[in-house]
């Protein structure tokens, strides 16, 4: 069982790339608030991401696109205040950086300075590079997003696996080498084949993190809830649920209203 470490120093980009170096699987999970966040990083989790999946898991959207940029800066910052190790990346919600690079470049400057995050992550590849090389520029470390990119989801249509053609799968192979080339610290690989993953991941000298990408990624990551339990209606086949919190937690909160409704609580004890 992995337990935090105080000893451990931050982590870095630079530790990110020094766990593949190694051959050392990197651990990557979300978090959107303050309390969530001190539990991931105090059980020695490398990576947090700061999802736009906040618009479905926090907010009830069916979708990630409705999140905006003032709402990622307040879960961004909500998680930075509760993590003393972790390395913290937030996502460009869409809207954000796909017009231009200009706006892109603010709207990373925005996140950087006024949630304290270390990194941004952007879905796409070759159409959003400029985007990508603006913000880089500015020294703001970016991780790259392939294969199901959720924000561009009414194109795909469906949430199916990517890149199982061939011509799709050539593109997401020259865009992760066009990724490492200009700069970005590491790429997800999302719902690929298994095989995929494993050709670009040992094609690249930058981390891959896989989610429902197979077991050749240079390390996963998974909605911290959907591991958790907590939402247990999403059942995809990528899925291990660690814990059913849902039920613990319904539970619960039924003893509590029970002890209410019979005036067992609070008692004399819990009384001043």
């Amino acid at each position: 069982m992995s337990v935090h470490n105080p000893d451990i120093k931050r982590v870095t980009t630079h530790t990110i790339q020094e766990l593949k170096n190694k051959g050392e699987k990197i651990s990557a999970l979300t978090a959107y608030d303050h309390a969530m966040a001190q539990v991931v990083d105090a059980a020695g989790v490398e990576l947090i991401l700061v999802g736009d999946s906040a618009s479905n898991v926090m907010a009830g959207h069916e979708t990630t696109l409705p999140i905006t940029l003032d709402q990622m800066i307040y879960h961004a910052s909500s998680v930075v205040r509760g993590v003393k190790r972790a390395l913290v990346v937030v996502d460009l919600p869409f809207g954000s950086y796909q017009g231009n690079s200009t706006e892109a470049l603010r709207s990373a400057i925005r996140i950087m300075k006024e949630s304290g995050a270390h990194a941004v992550k952007m879905e796409g590849g070759l159409e959003i590079k400029e985007s990508i090389v603006r913000i880089l520029s500015a020294g703001v470390p970016v991780m790259g997003h392939l294969g199901l990119t959720p924000q561009s989801i009414y194109k795909f249509g469906t949430y199916a696996v990517r890149a199982k053609e061939e011509a799709e799968a050539q593109k997401l192979i020259d865009d992760a080498h066009m990724l490492q080339e200009i700069g970005c610290f590491g790429v997800v690989l999302e719902k690929i084949p298994a095989a995929l993953t494993k050709q670009v991941s040992s094609s690249l000298s930058i981390p891959t993190i896989g989610i429902g990408a197979g077991p050749d990624a240079d390390g996963q990551i998974l909605v911290i809830h959907d591991l958790l339990g907590i939402t247990n209606e999403f059942k995809p086949r990528f899925l291990r649920r660690y814990a059913d919190l849902h039920k613990v937690m319904t539970e619960a909160i039924a003893h509590y209203v029970d002890d209410v409704k019979t005036n067992d609580f609070p008692n004399e004890k819990e009384a001043y």
